[in-house]
C-alpha cells in the first residue's frame, strides 16, 4: 500500500466465516462498525492526536459494540461468566500496559492504558487489575452489562457440541467462538501505537489467558519498525512470539510489513494456528493478511479514504 504520513488500521476478528450465513444486512453492521471506529481514530490523528490516543479510542469503539468479542459483546467461559484482557503499546518509548481476566471493567483497553501510564507495571490481572481501577476512579460494571443474546446462544451450542453423542451437527463459526478487536497507528509526529482487546474464546476455562494482552505475542509497536494487533487462536501467537517477531523481522532482516506478517502467520499456521494481524510501519506502510476464510478490517490514510473488508 501507499506510504502515508499517518493512518489507521483496525480489525475485528479473524476466523471462518459462512459467506452464504452473512446476510447483506449483517454484514452492513460490521462494516458500519469498523468503519465507525476508524473514523474515531482519524479524528484524532487527523488533529494531530497521539497515535496512542487513536488506538485507544478506535478499540474502545468495538468494545462497546455487542457484535464483536470485546467489551459489551464478550464471550462466556466455561463458567457462565465473562474474563476479558486487553493490552496496549506505545512505540516511542516501549512502554506497554496490559489487564488479564478482569469481570467489571467496560474498557479494558482504558484500562491498561492506565496501567502503563499510571503504574510501574506491564499487566495486572483479576481483582488486582479491578482494586488498581478503583483506585484510579475507573467504575466497575456488573457482569450482567457483558451479556448479549448472541454469545449466550452460542455457549449453549459450544456445550451441546462439546457433550457430543446426540447425534445433531451444530455448526460453531469462529464467530461463536473468538473475535478480538484492535488497532494499529501512526500519527503525525511519526510514533506508532498498538492495541488489543478480547473476550477470549467461548466456553474457556475461567483464567486462561491468550495473546491479546501479551506484549509481544499479540500486540507490539516499536517507531523504529512498525505497530502489530494479532487475532486468531491465542495459543499458537504466543508461542510463535508473533507480534514481536514481525518487528524483529522488519528490524534485522529488513523484511517489508508484508514480508514480515506473512512470513510470522506461516510460522503460527505450521503450528496449528489460524488467524490474522493489521500491521502499519514507520511510513504508513500497511499489512493486513490472515490464513482464515476472513477476517474484519479496515483502514484509513491521511486522505481520509475509508476501506472495510470482510472475504479475501
Amino acid at each position: 500500500m501507499s506510504k502515508n504520513h499517518f493512518g489507521l488500521v483496525v480489525h475485528g476478528g479473524a476466523g471462518t466465516m459462512d459467506r452464504s450465513a452473512m446476510t447483506p444486512e449483517r454484514e452492513q453492521i460490521f462494516r458500519a462498525a469498523l468503519e465507525q471506529s476508524l473514523k474515531a481514530g482519524f479524528a484524532i490523528l487527523q488533529r494531530g492526536g497521539s497515535s496512542l490516543e487513536a488506538v485507544e479510542t478506535a478499540v474502545r469503539v468495538l468494545e462497546d459494540d455487542p457484535h464483536f468479542n470485546a467489551g459489551k459483546g464478550a464471550v462466556f467461559t466455561s463458567a457462565g461468566t465473562h474474563q476479558l484482557d486487553a493490552s496496549i503499546m506505545d512505540g516511542k518509548t516501549l512502554k506497554a500496559g496490559a489487564v488479564m481476566g478482569v469481570e467489571h471493567i467496560k474498557n479494558p483497553i482504558s484500562l491498561a492504558r492506565l496501567v502503563m501510564e499510571k503504574s510501574s507495571n506491564v499487566a495486572l490481572e483479576g481483582a488486582g487489575a479491578e482494586a488498581f481501577a478503583k483506585e484510579n476512579g475507573v467504575a466497575l460494571v456488573d457482569q450482567k452489562y457483558f451479556f448479549t443474546q448472541e454469545r449466550w446462544d452460542a455457549w449453549q451450542r459450544i456445550k451441546e457440541a462439546a457433550k457430543g453423542g446426540d447425534g445433531k451437527q451444530f455448526i460453531l463459526s469462529d464467530q461463536d467462538k473468538h473475535g478480538t478487536v484492535g488497532a494499529v497507528a501512526l500519527d503525525q509526529a511519526g510514533n506508532l501505537a498498538a492495541a488489543t482487546s478480547t473476550g477470549g474464546t467461548t466456553n474457556k476455562p475461567p483464567g486462561r489467558v491468550g495473546d491479546s494482552p501479551i506484549i509481544g505475542a499479540g500486540t507490539y509497536a516499536n517507531d523504529a519498525t512498525c505497530a502489530v494487533s494479532a487475532t486468531g487462536d491465542g495459543e499458537y501467537f504466543i508461542r510463535a512470539n508473533a507480534a514481536h517477531d514481525i518487528s524483529a523481522l522488519v528490524e534485522y532482516r529488513g523484511l517489508s510489513v508484508e514480508e514480515a506478517s506473512r512470513t510470522v502467520l506461516a510460522k503460527v499456521e505450521k503450528l496449528g494456528g489460524t488467524g490474522g494481524v493489521i500491521v502499519i510501519d514507520r511510513k504508513g506502510n500497511m499489512a493486513l493478511p490472515f490464513n482464515t476464510s476472513g477476517m474484519y478490517r479496515g483502514h484509513v490514510d491521511q486522505n481520509g479514504k475509508f476501506v472495510t473488508e470482510i472475504y479475501h
